[in-house]
């Protein structure tokens, strides 16, 4: 096998199963395991791996709310809001965006009593100027990841 396209082909065998050996890795993509160890230490170092981590259920852990929350925010205060953001428990992704609303904040909660709890809590800053809260009904795709194209 040719080395040439080993970086994808390796982060792709790991989106199927992120708990493989380096053994079972070698195995599938034929070559070593010391191939497969190198390239992981180097996809590690360059950020393109970034870690491993289970996929949590948060609805089976009793949190069955999943809200977007929409914020326009006073200019010089994004990155405060943001960073606030970033770190609250509940928040899985914060994204600061164009278009009508400054950032964009997923959040998981146990009911609507605590995501409206949480998001007064978080209206209280001054510099938010604006905000619109969506519920999830229903994730027809969540978490997902794609595999890399590898040109043959």
């Amino acid at each position: 096998m040719t080395y040439e396209n080993l970086d994808s082909k390796l982060i792709n065998a790991l989106l199927e199963d992120g708990r493989a050996s380096l053994r079972s890795l070698a195995d599938e993509l034929d070559v070593s395991v010391t191939t497969v160890s190198n390239h992981l230490k180097n996809l590690e170092e360059e950020g393109v791996i970034t870690g491993y981590t289970p996929k949590v259920s948060y609805d089976k852990l009793g949190y069955g709310v999943t809200a977007v929350i929409q914020l326009k925010v006073e200019g010089s205060a994004l990155p405060e809001i943001t960073e606030q953001l970033r770190t609250h428990r509940q928040m899985v992704s914060v994204y600061e965006v164009t278009g009508d609303h400054d950032i964009i904040a997923i959040g998981k909660f146990k009911d609507t009593d605590d995501m409206n709890k949480q998001i007064k809590a978080l209206l209280v800053e001054p510099e938010i100027k604006e905000s619109n809260t969506s519920v999830v009904l229903n994730a027809a795709a969540e978490h997902e990841q794609f595999d890399l194209e590898i040109e043959e």
